[in-house]
């Protein structure tokens, strides 16, 4: 599952009026940005479209944009027809997406985020504004404009506007959001940041002081920490910004009398730490609550503030508490995953001769838990349980379902003195009847002490084969007793097999996060993972483990990954 997502569109003017060539204004653009005509030819560039996608505005300017750029990931040709952002285009109308792809000149492809709005020329519709972000590219650092000392023209501002949202929605990290809300505002609209956010415990803390002298950001620290409550009838601007009352400008001299509460006494010592002589305060709101204040500031050699620039401030603020709120939301979720997957995926236990090992990796995105799972523990007949599985599905429905699977097979196990097959048929059939779960894959298995040795019984319900490694490097898939998965409701016995396990081989039992990747088959990552699993057979079983999910684990995987690891003693 991914993480929340919103769409916004521009407000204001949405066709603004250009009387002159487009490319000095896009310069003030912090990332690419082109203007198309009517065709969808590109008519201009800016600085950065050049930078990033390693052409000249001469390779650019003439072209059709669609033709010369977009692709899809592997770098094919994109059909028109499946170009959401040529759709816009014909559309007229203002769109934006996470992520696509542009061609480079050297053939590699860049990812990219964009934001699309109709622009005219010479007064006239007809134009098209392109704004696009490469999150995976370096940022190369270069001048920016001095803060502005009139208001923006209505170009600049929704140019500005539209990199704000594009910059700040490709990010779920809340830090990351407020770095780039930073950069975005300085110095092209002040001397000084300062962000208060509103905790979920209803406090202030003054998370951001920012300073910029020229090119160079310097964070002071000692003006950032914890603030006093937030005053409910106070009129001073700050007190109003954080209840989401209204956006105020400020100066030194709108705290120098008599303070009505601690938050005014601390806007005073700001004002005198920082030599700021003009501010602008507007509320960071989402749809559902306040979230803080941000503040710009100028400094004495720069034009005062006046109510002209409120409402782009405004604009600026709003667009960070979408953003902010959405990141605080994915953050929350994943914080909820990670407790649950902390109290649901069990230690190893400790069986005499055993040593066990396991391994589990979230998935990277979403909510960074999904329906893998494994288990071990000890029998009442004196053989030790184990159990591997995965739930249909990748977010916190899948994880309360593994949950349940998980606990209603150890209750079987451990009550019902019966075959693997005979315990994971019964836990088929609940399983339709008292969970919510549709569909899932496990590996139940028994190992116990025998006269020559150590011995796996197990039944396996539609899940990859478990790995069996000699000490001696050899490793063969146990591909016996292998059923359909759980779920189907068909109501077909499922086969046991029994295998001998040599002195000091390795079971490996995994889930298909460690084999299955895009453009690539099965077979395929099973013959990588036996390859990569003899080669380090003769590794301490904790080293084997995680190196054998390094090696094998595909790059870029998106899915959760569990590897449960068993090795019985030499002799």
């Amino acid at each position: 599952m991914t993480g929340p997502e919103y769409t916004e569109t521009v407000h204001g003017p949405s066709v603004p009026t250009a009387s002159v060539a487009p490319t000095a204004s896009l310069e003030a653009i912090g990332a690419g940005a082109y203007v198309v005509d009517e065709q969808g030819c590109i008519i201009a560039v800016n600085a950065h479209t050049e930078h990033l996608l390693g052409r000249p505005a001469a390779d650019l300017i003439g072209h059709d944009a669609h033709d010369l750029l977009h692709r899809g990931p592997q770098g094919q040709p994109l059909p028109r027809t499946q170009c959401a952002m040529r759709q816009a285009f014909h559309a007229g109308r203002t769109a934006q997406a996470d992520e696509d792809y542009f061609a480079r000149a050297d053939g590699t492809v860049l990812r990219i985020s964009w934001l699309i709005t109709p622009y005219a020329l010479d007064g006239r519709h007809g134009g098209t504004l392109v704004v696009f972000h490469a999150p995976d590219h370096p940022h190369v650092a270069e001048p920016q404009p001095e803060p502005a000392a009139h208001p923006l023209s209505e170009l600049a501002r929704l140019a500005l506007l539209a990199e704000t949202t594009t910059q700040l929605t490709s990010t779920l990290d809340v830090d990351e959001a407020l770095r780039r809300l930073v950069n975005l505002v300085l110095p092209r609209l002040a001397d000084w940041a300062v962000i208060d956010l509103i905790t979920e415990r209803d406090e202030v803390w003054r998370t951001v002081v920012v300073h910029a002298d020229g090119e160079k950001l310097t964070h002071h620290e000692d003006l950032q920490g914890p603030m006093p409550p937030i005053p409910e009838e106070s009129p001073m601007p700050l007190s109003r910004a954080l209840r989401g009352v209204a956006s105020n400008l400020a100066g030194p001299q709108t705290y120098q009398g008599a303070p009505d509460s601690g938050i005014a006494v601390e806007q005073r010592r700001l004002f005198d730490v920082t030599g700021m002589r003009s501010a602008a305060i507007a509320p960071i709101r989402s749809t559902r609550a306040v979230l803080g204040a941000l503040t710009l500031g100028r400094d004495e050699t720069s034009t005062p503030f006046t109510s002209v620039d409120l409402p782009l401030i405004e604009d600026i603020a709003r667009r960070a508490g979408l953003a902010l709120d959405n990141a605080r939301l994915y953050q929350r979720q994943r914080k909820v995953a990670e407790t649950m997957q902390n109290h649901l995926l069990p230690q190893m236990p400790g069986v005499s001769g055993l040593q066990m090992t396991v391994r589990y990796l979230p998935a990277p995105d979403a909510s960074q838990v999904g329906g893998d799972w494994y288990d071990a523990f000890p029998l009442s007949d004196d053989s030790t349980a184990l159990a591997i599985g995965d739930v249909v599905g990748h977010d916190l429905e899948a994880a309360a379902g593994m949950a349940q699977v998980r606990n209603m097979l150890r209750a079987y196990a451990w009550s019902q003195h019966e075959p693997p097959s005979r315990i994971v048929e019964r836990l088929d059939e609940a399983i339709q009847h008292i969970t919510d779960v549709t569909m899932a894959t496990t590996i139940f298995a028994r190992v116990e002490p025998a006269d020559d040795g150590w011995r796996l019984s197990w039944t396996n319900a539609g899940h990859p084969p478990p790995l069996l490694i000699s000490r001696d490097g050899l490793a063969h898939y146990l591909t016996d007793g292998h059923g359909i998965l759980l779920g189907t409701q068909t109501g077909t016995r499922r086969p046991d097999a029994t295998a001998q396990l040599p002195p000091g081989s390795t079971l490996v039992l995994y889930t298909d996060g460690l084999v299955e990747a895009p453009r690539r088959t099965l077979d395929e990552g099973l013959d990588r993972l036996r390859q990569h699993a003899a080669a380090l057979a003769h590794r301490p079983l904790a080293s084997f483990t995680d190196q054998l999910l390094r090696r094998v684990r595909p790059a870029g995987n998106d899915d959760d990954v569990a590897v449960l690891a068993l090795r019985v003693p030499d002799s």
